[in-house]
């Protein structure tokens, strides 16, 4: 009788271990948002120079180098705050081919902006074609998302040879940065955004 009940345990122990294994190596696809609000690093992807358009102060890719992905966004809020970075969706421009969300080129008067990938979808949100409303500067404006700010891939032609984005990046037309009357200029800018 206790060498059922042993055997029965050991049963169950090796059922349990086999679950625990099992979820564990689940949540290794999950994103590595914490319930404290924060996104950490989910790999590192090699540097692969090539033909970069510099443009609006872009960085390009350096062979070897090891840039941080994210599969992960911080938590949207009313007020979430961002980088806010320049870019043309123009034809041409630095933000490569047509936009990921509607498939076309917009010009840098039109006010639309490229989220980072956590923002953009993965938060179980698709905020593509979406409006979203930034803050910055002291004054607010509204803008379409019509593109991804890929976290999680780069170094290719696909990127223009630039590093995957940070994990909380507001991508935004000249249109966007004038609206808040910033310069361009300057690369980069501590905003808010929410959803509309």
């Amino acid at each position: 009788m206790a060498n059922m009940k042993l055997l029965a345990v050991l049963v169950l122990v090796q059922v349990l271990s086999h679950l625990h294994v099992h979820a564990v190596s689940a949540s290794a696809d999950m994103p590595t948002a914490t319930s404290g609000g924060s996104c950490h690093v989910s790999g590192y992807l090699p540097g692969q120079s090539g033909n970069c358009n510099p443009e609006h102060g872009s960085t390009c890719c350096v062979n070897g180098h090891r840039y941080p992905q994210y599969k992960c966004s911080p938590p949207v809020s009313a007020e979430t705050p961002a980088i806010l970075t320049i870019n043309s969706f123009a034809e041409g421009g630095d933000g490569g081919g047509k936009s990921f969300c509607d498939n076309r080129y917009h010009k840098d008067s039109e006010l639309v902006v490229a989220l980072s990938t956590g923002w953009l979808r993965l938060d179980g949100t698709n905020r593509c074609n979406k409006m979203i409303r930034i803050n910055g500067n002291g004054q607010s404006v509204t803008a379409k998302v019509v593109d991804e700010c890929d976290s999680v891939y780069g170094c290719d032609k696909e990127h223009n040879f630039e590093p995957p984005c940070p994990n909380n990046d507001v991508d935004a037309s000249p249109a966007v940065w004038k609206a808040l009357g910033l310069n361009g200029n300057i690369g980069e800018f501590k905003v808010t955004w929410s959803d509309v």
